[in-house]
């Protein structure tokens, strides 16, 4: 099926995908997102968390945030998500790039409630940290009231992937530069201790 004009690939299009499986694999992956939309003709780019459940991406925050009454009002919005996987170093500058993975989803939001709100933030807490939801305790129903969540359908998405080796010019490629790919990965440090252990002076391990 050919993709409508406003999520086609444009710039390098044999980069674009259009299957759910790699974009959901980006979604499931990346820990943030960042949601553009406009008020009052000015346009603002926020990042927040995100999750996926489904057909369904969901976003959180704080019921007293602005951006996410502007969403809920049923406006245009554009979400990205990014995977910076690699710097791409050729021997001229100009060939320089970088290996990523990303997605772009427009659509409308919808605010969820109830069951849904609870399920959603069960997503949003298992893409942080999976486990957590069952070992610490989970909201009350005042914190409910003050989080916000937010559904946007994947439908109108695509996908832009670039990996690989450099592509140097023919005449650069006896350059005497070094020449490849430099990978890039996201990765936790060791845990440091339990805050309150440390401020009751007990440092040892919890």
């Amino acid at each position: 099926m050919r993709p409508d004009k406003r999520i086609r690939i444009k710039r390098e299009p044999q980069r674009g995908r259009y299957d759910r499986e790699t974009i959901d694999l980006i979604l499931d992956e990346a820990l943030l997102c960042h949601l553009g939309f406009e008020i009052d003709g000015q346009p603002y780019v926020i990042p927040t968390l995100h999750a996926r459940v489904g057909d369904k991406l969901y976003v959180h925050g704080s019921a007293a945030s602005r951006m996410l009454r502007h969403l809920a009002g049923g406006v245009r919005v554009c979400v990205t998500v990014t995977l910076f996987d690699g710097l791409v170093l050729a021997r001229s500058v100009f060939n320089h790039s970088v290996n990523y993975r990303s997605v772009v989803l427009l659509g409308e939001a919808t605010l969820v409630e109830d069951d849904e709100k609870l399920a959603a933030l069960h997503a949003l807490t298992e893409q942080l940290a999976p486990g957590r939801w069952e070992e610490a305790r989970q909201p009350t129903a005042k914190e409910l009231k003050a989080t916000w969540i937010l559904s946007l359908p994947i439908e109108e998405v695509s996908a832009k992937v670039r990996n690989g080796p450099p592509e140097d010019e023919p005449e650069d490629e006896d350059l005497p530069v070094w020449a490849g790919v430099v990978p890039v990965h996201l990765a936790a440090e060791p845990s440091e201790y339990d805050w309150k252990r440390v401020r009751d002076g007990r440092l040892g391990p919890a």
